[in-house]
């Protein structure tokens, strides 16, 4: 019964979300404030593990086709395949989860500690639209941190595959560019932008709704990382059956 009350309470905040907005003036710096902090700042990270770990993926196939006569130029296809269907919106969406995620639910849940938002509620503003869909818009930027993500993944494949001696650039090149099929970038940023909306909302409900002091923030920070990643492996699987079955 807790967690059918607990999803209940979430499509419930949702669609408070878009009640009784916030004055423009005052949400565009509540916006670009959270672009800052969520997508901006998660630019280094994401970069950093794009690179390497696309660099892993490279080493990883062509150490497993290593048979002769299989085409040098499959390790820059499954690089791209793995990339851009899985590693990118998956992988780096559950990294952001942590990231992201425990960032926003322990802002909230310090202004639900220290009274900040029964202040606004007084004030009659509505919280929830005041909190949350600040960060709704600017995750819906996320797309971007996530086609950042997929260059660089190929990029370092690109350089373990040279530099590693697996194949050649000519080689890699050709796997990346072999049977492309456009509605793979269409199904990962349509994957993307669902689990944009998971990561804005998700860790914003047990921020806004934890009860408890400073302890309890630290595991409503712990407990939305958790059910955000749930939920980002469990639409994968729904939204990956849809459309690429």
């Amino acid at each position: 019964m807790t967690y059918l009350h607990n999803i209940g309470a979430y499509f419930i905040m949702v669609k408070d979300m878009f009640r009784k907005p916030t004055k423009w003036s005052v949400m565009k710096g509540l916006i670009l404030k959270d672009i800052d902090d969520l997508i901006i700042g998660s630019f280094g990270i994401v970069a950093f593990i794009s690179f390497f770990v696309g660099g892993v993926v490279t080493i990883q196939t062509a150490l497993n086709i290593s048979n002769p006569l299989i085409p040098k130029y499959l390790v820059g296809f499954a690089t791209r395949q793995s990339v851009i269907l899985e590693f990118a919106p998956t992988f780096i969406s559950i990294i952001m989860a942590g990231k992201v995620g425990s960032f926003i639910t322990s802002s909230i849940g310090t202004m639900r500690v220290t009274e900040q938002i029964d202040a606004l509620e007084v004030m009659g503003i509505n919280a929830i639209n005041y909190l949350v869909f600040p960060k709704f818009v600017a995750l819906m930027l996320y797309p971007f941190v996530i086609s950042i993500a997929m260059f660089l993944g190929i990029l370092g494949g690109m350089a373990a595959c040279i530099y590693g001696g697996f194949s050649t650039l000519d080689d890699y090149i050709t796997g990346i560019q072999l049977d492309f099929m456009p509605f793979h970038i269409t199904y990962a940023f349509i994957k993307t932008i669902v689990f944009a909306f998971l990561l804005a909302t998700i860790p914003s409900f047990y921020g806004f709704f934890m009860k408890g002091g400073a302890l309890e923030v630290g595991k409503a920070s712990t407990t939305a990382f958790v059910w955000t990643s749930v939920a980002i492996i469990l639409l994968n699987y729904i939204i990956t059956q849809l459309l690429l079955s």
